[in-house]
């Protein structure tokens, strides 16, 4: 009656698989990831030109606010999906989260204004 599984009963292990990767829907390939977010990191892959460019792209192209974008952004970043689907740019991108400021750090000074 309850969905708890017994730890004494085998599990399905896929090749290929890393230990301890959870399966999928179908149980054979663990998630992978949403169309709306491969555009999400499609768009940040991509070089905007003029101010105000990206945002607009945002808007248009995903249909979501510029904050709502970078947070889904941030999340992704934790995710192996998007590890594997986009991997140069994510570790460009986690280095670029996880690195001090330059000038700040230059200084010693830490003034927001």
């Amino acid at each position: 009656m309850s969905a708890v599984p017994d730890p004494s009963e085998p599990r399905e292990v896929r090749a290929g698989a890393p230990a301890g990767a959870p399966a999928g829907p179908d149980g054979d390939a663990p998630e992978e990831l949403s169309e709306h977010d491969r555009r999400i990191l499609a768009l940040e892959g991509r070089t905007f030109r003029y101010v105000g460019a990206k945002e607009r792209a945002i808007r248009e192209e995903i249909g979501i606010s510029k904050v709502a974008y970078y947070v889904r952004l941030n999340a992704l970043l934790d995710e192996p999906a998007a590890l594997r689907a986009a991997p140069s740019l994510v570790h460009r991108l986690r280095g670029r989260r996880t690195s001090e400021p330059g000038a700040a750090a230059v200084d010693g000074g830490h003034r927001v204004a």
